[in-house]
C-alpha cells in the first residue's frame, strides 16, 4: 500500500520500539483525493452541482438555511472493500457555511449531512437554492494510501494501554511526539482529502471531538467516558481547505466526517457525525 513503508519509518525513528511497533499495526487504508489531470478517471468532485434523489429536498439547518455542498464520490469508482464503503452508490457532503462553532467544538447535527444515493434510485443534478454559497468544481482521482493514527487517538491508546510507565510518560509530552505529528502532517502533501483511514487532525484526535459533542459538551476531556464514546466511531472522510474550488474554513481548517461502524454497515450516512478544526 502507498505510503506504508514512509510512515512506518517515521514511527521507528520518532517513538519508542514498543509504541513504533504497536502504531504501526494500527496502519488502516484510505483513498486519497485529489484534482484529476489530462484523461485520469474521476472518482467524486469539489463543488459544482450534486446528484440529489429526485423528490428530495436540499439538505437544510432549520432557522439557518441551506447547507452548501462540498463534495460527492462515487462509491463505484473506489476500492470499496478495502474501505469497507458501499460498492455502488454516490456519497453527498453538505455543511452550512456558517460553522455552528469555533474548531474542535461540539458541532450541531443538522450544520452538516451526508446525503447516499443506493443505485437504481433515481436522481438528477440539482442547483443550490438562490443566496446559497457554491464552491468552484474540481474533478477529483486518486489512488489507495496507508494513514495512521494520531497520538492522541482512541485507537492507539487502546493499543498501548498495558505497556509500561516509561512508554506511557513518553506520549504523555507533547513536546515529545511533536516531531512525530509533524512528520506525519509533511508526508500528506495538501489538500488533504480522502475518504476512510485515520483522520489527520490539527488540533486534537477528531474522535475525542465527536464523542465531547455526543456526551453534550460537558464531560472533562480526561474522563475515562469521553475515551470509552470516543473508539464508538470512525472517520468517514475529510475534506481540506481548497484554494482551487475557493474552499477556506477558518484559517486553513479541515471538515470531518466519523461514523460508528455499526451505520457504516449498515449504511445509515444520515448518522455520520461532524467536526472541524484549524490552525
Amino acid at each position: 500500500m502507498r505510503g506504508e513503508a514512509s510512515l512506518v519509518r517515521l514511527a521507528r525513528r520518532e517513538l519508542p520500539p514498543a509504541i513504533a511497533g504497536r502504531w504501526a499495526g494500527l496502519l488502516r487504508p484510505s483513498f486519497w483525493l485529489r484534482a484529476a489531470g489530462g484523461d485520469e478517471p474521476a472518482v467524486g468532485q469539489l463543488g459544482g452541482v450534486p446528484l440529489l434523489p429526485d423528490g428530495t429536498a436540499w439538505p437544510h439547518w432549520d432557522g439557518y438555511g441551506p447547507l452548501t455542498f462540498v463534495a460527492e464520490i462515487d462509491c463505484g469508482e473506489l476500492p470499496s472493500d478495502t474501505l469497507s464503503l458501499p460498492r455502488t452508490g454516490t456519497l453527498s457532503f453538505f455543511v452550512h457555511n456558517d460553522l455552528p462553532v469555533g474548531p474542535g467544538g461540539p458541532a450541531e447535527p443538522a450544520a452538516a449531512r451526508v446525503v447516499y444515493i443506493p443505485p437504481g434510485v433515481p436522481a438528477t443534478e440539482r442547483d443550490a437554492p438562490a443566496g446559497t454559497d457554491s464552491y468552484d468544481l474540481v474533478e477529483l482521482t486518486g489512488e489507495l494510501h496507508a494513514t495512521g493514527p494520531d497520538p492522541d487517538s482512541p485507537v492507539l491508546t487502546e493499543a498501548l494501554a498495558d505497556l509500561g510507565g516509561e512508554d506511557r510518560a513518553f506520549l504523555a509530552d507533547r513536546r515529545n511526539t511533536d516531531p512525530f505529528t509533524q512528520g506525519l502532517w509533511e508526508l500528506a502533501p495538501p489538500p488533504r482529502h480522502w475518504v476512510g483511514g485515520h483522520a489527520l487532525p490539527i488540533q486534537t484526535a477528531v474522535e475525542l471531538d465527536i464523542a465531547h459533542a455526543q456526551l453534550g459538551g460537558a464531560v472533562p476531556y480526561d474522563d475515562p467516558a469521553l475515551a470509552r464514546e470516543a473508539g464508538r466511531w470512525v472517520p468517514l472522510a475529510q475534506f481540506d481547505s481548497d484554494g482551487a474550488a475557493g474552499m477556506m474554513w477558518g484559517d486553513c481548517g479541515t471538515l470531518y466526517w466519523l461514523i460508528r461502524p455499526a451505520d457504516l454497515a449498515a449504511r445509515r450516512f444520515e448518522a455520520a457525525a461532524f467536526t472541524w478544526q484549524c490552525t
